[in-house]
């Protein structure tokens, strides 16, 4: 016995590491599944995104994925990662990773639209639909031995025919090509040109002949588009975010092992072993589905960890109770995992609910947040339930069988919750009062809530200067030269306390307005391009992002509602879930209101993620209750069974919580910007997650149980 219970061991340890290697360093020569080969999205490796949308509201297919097409080919001279994909049925998005060149691209896809080649009198000769394919290059020339820069084209049959015809009469005279109304190259006809293979000659430089390639290449786009969305990351910037977000990961997860250990003692260090498999595990997936890493992404990763300790509480709090009980340890662990699975099986589900709500109803870097965290969520259930199982039974069988190691609960004190449950119901109406009387009046002035850009529409620009500015230049200096690089009295400049970054809002900028500013900034304050991230959004997109908000949260708590009622045969259960759900959603939102905390992106994710882990923690209270209910002893009151199962699980409650708070103040401590944004609203909602399913959960199902079920007593 001893001797397996070693090799388990030894296998867990094997395992671990080999999880690890390959977390860090990959699989074959090129390194897949390492968290070096992680696919990373703008914010994090810097570079341009654009979203379009078609000016024509109902186009077709054809003419949407000609269009992407199109600027597929456009975007490829300045990247070969990029990436032009539909959205919808009027949308397309064009994303090109590690691009420096931000403002030529802004410039040169804005508005991106017709293409002709004219004779001197004007008469269209070709146009952008005649034309397959051009290519800048150098051709080195025969007698000279010099290089010379030109543009290749290739025509289809109408194109070659027309262009055969009229380069015959124009032998001598200048063809003209015009892009967008503007002429952008004149060359001459040196002799008539058949087959349809068309040669530009004598280009001033290699870079002009594919930039004119590359504006040929776009021809007459079969749509005509307008930019909704532009976002411009700095690499610095971006590389900034990841150091930071993986600092914060991993002080926040050595301090939960820490935690475990010195709490749980052997299963501790069982459930620490599963954890860093866990996250190993995680890695390699996210990894090996290039599944593309965003700062939301990043948060839910850690958020995920933090919460990947819930399932280890409730089993270990079980096997205390069981070993108190007068088991031995061996069969408390069994039994511990056994009356654990339901408590853990339904809060994660519902947690995933909520992450597959997220995925579906949200976009971009939300997204990924949502897959992340579902993600993050299946494998903690498998690393808890099967990996830390293992390794607990290999240090039993190793001989650590003393109680000692495991601990054990002999006797719950039970706490009088209802007893307190009106205090408790004031003190969460009160600061819901307080929240939506904030919100009154702050709309009786302008906006409910400080909406960001993405709510709103406008541009945003982080810029983090050379040297800290002081409050008085940000406010008075800074914002005059802004002004009059725009041409907009309308701006509003903010520091970013404790750092050399400036947060610089306007209203949506022209790519000529983007260009005049990045100018200023570079010519006043020396500021590199790299350190310039700009945010430009329509208020169609703003829009749209309200409603999304609003829809997510409404479709997750009626899909857990619905849940809920089915697994406890009890629509109490259901509602006693629920409505802590919406207290928790108003007091943070009340927070916004009050504290004026930015809502923008991450605001959608946040709310979601404290709606799915608020709901964990009150359906491991009310398993319990209905466990408790189905042991009654004697002539016992639902009011005793209530106080009794909130007293059970307090420790799992408050562990639990304290892990990912842990976790989440870290990563707003060290994190950037935008990670603090969504961190910070995330910690209150964690603590008022925490009150409200302790607090008032039971109380709720209590208060609808008695008063409107009419019974005091468990039959």
């Amino acid at each position: 016995m001893k001797k397996n219970g070693i090799i388990r061991i030894v296998i867990a340890a094997a395992v671990t590491a080999l999880m690890v290697l390959v977390a860090v360093l990959g699989m074959g020569p090129d390194g897949s599944g390492s968290v070096g080969d992680i696919k990373l999205g703008l914010d994090l490796e810097g570079g341009v995104s654009i979203t379009y949308q078609t000016v024509e509201e109902n186009p077709s297919k054809q003419d949407l994925d000609d269009t992407a097409y199109k600027l597929q080919l456009r975007v490829a001279d300045f990247s070969n990662e990029a990436e032009v994909y539909t959205e919808g049925s009027n949308r397309i998005n064009v994303d090109i990773p590690g691009a420096k060149n931000a403002e030529e691209i802004l410039k040169s896809l804005g508005t991106p639209g017709t293409l002709s080649f004219k004779d001197p009198s004007g008469n269209e000769i070709i146009n952008g639909d005649d034309i397959v394919d051009a290519q800048g290059g150098a051709v080195q020339n025969q007698t000279t031995g010099a290089n010379d820069y030109q543009v290749s084209m290739t025509l289809n049959d109408a194109g070659s025919k027309k262009f055969a015809e009229a380069s015959e009469k124009l032998v001598g005279k200048n063809i003209s090509i015009y892009y967008d109304g503007k002429v952008v190259s004149s060359p001459t006809v040196q002799s008539a040109i058949t087959g349809g293979q068309v040669a530009i000659e004598h280009m001033e430089s290699l870079e002009a002949a594919r930039t004119l390639a590359s504006t040929i290449r776009s021809g007459a786009l079969p749509l005509e588009i307008t930019e909704l969305h532009s976002k411009v990351v700095g690499a610095k910037l971006g590389a900034e975010a990841v150091n930071t977000s993986l600092i914060a990961g991993l002080i926040g997860f050595v301090l939960v092992i820490i935690f475990m250990c010195l709490y749980y003692r052997i299963p501790g260090v069982a459930a620490s072993l599963a954890l860093i498999i866990y996250t190993a595990l995680d890695v390699i997936i996210i990894s090996t589905l290039q599944i593309t890493l965003t700062l939301p992404g990043i948060a839910g990763i850690i958020l995920s960890i933090g919460m990947a300790v819930d399932a280890n509480v409730v089993i270990f709090a079980r096997i205390r109770e069981e070993i108190g009980a007068g088991s031995g340890v061996k069969d408390a662990i069994k039994t511990g995992f056994q009356k654990a699975l339901s408590a853990i099986l339904d809060g994660n589900i519902t947690t995933m609910i909520a992450a597959a709500v997220l995925y579906f109803i949200g976009s971009g870097t939300v997204r990924g947040f949502a897959q992340t965290l579902f993600i993050g969520i299946v494998i903690s259930l498998i690393t808890a339930l099967v990996v830390t199982r293992f390794i607990l039974n290999g240090f039993y069988s190793a001989g650590l069988q003393d109680e000692k190691y495991y601990g054990k609960t002999l006797r719950v004190k039970k706490i009088n919750f209802l007893g307190r449950k009106a205090i408790f119901f004031a003190i969460s109406v009160a600061v819901i009062l307080v929240g939506m009387g904030t919100m009154v009046f702050n709309g009786t002035k302008g906006d409910a809530l400080n909406y960001s850009l993405e709510f709103k529409g406008g541009a945003s620009t982080n810029v983090t200067f050379n040297e800290e500015l002081s409050t008085e230049q940000v406010q008075k200096e800074l914002a005059v030269k802004v002004q009059d690089a725009i041409g907009d009295n309308n701006v509003q400049t903010s520091k970013v306390t404790g750092s050399n970054e400036v947060i610089i809002r306007t209203r949506t900028l022209t790519q000529e307005e983007r260009e005049a500013f990045s100018d200023m900034l570079k010519k006043e304050y020396g500021v590199e391009e790299d350190n310039i991230q700009v945010e430009n959004i329509s208020a169609t997109i703003s829009d749209e992002m309200r409603a999304d908000a609003v829809k997510a949260i409404v479709i997750a708590t009626i899909l857990m509602l619905i849940y809920i009622w089915i697994r406890f045969k009890d629509v109490r259960f259901a509602a006693g879930s629920v409505m802590p759900l919406i207290h928790d959603v108003l007091v943070v939102l009340g927070c916004y209101a009050v504290f004026r905390w930015s809502v923008g992106s991450t605001f959608i994710a946040c709310m979601l993620t404290i709606v799915g882990y608020s709901i964990n923690a009150t359906i491991v209270i009310f398993d319990r209750i209905r466990e408790n209910i189905a042991l009654k002893k004697g002539n016992e009151t639902y009011a005793d069974v209530v106080n009794l199962s909130i007293s059970q699980t307090l420790s799992r409650s408050i562990n639990t919580s304290l892990t990912t708070f842990v976790m989440v103040a870290v990563l707003f401590i060290l994190g950037v910007t935008n990670i603090r944004e969504f961190a910070l609203p995330l910690m209150v909602g964690i603590v008022c997650g925490g009150y409200s399913s302790v607090c008032l959960a039971g109380a709720l199902w209590y208060v609808m149980k008695t008063k409107i079920g009419n019974k005091e007593r468990v039959k």
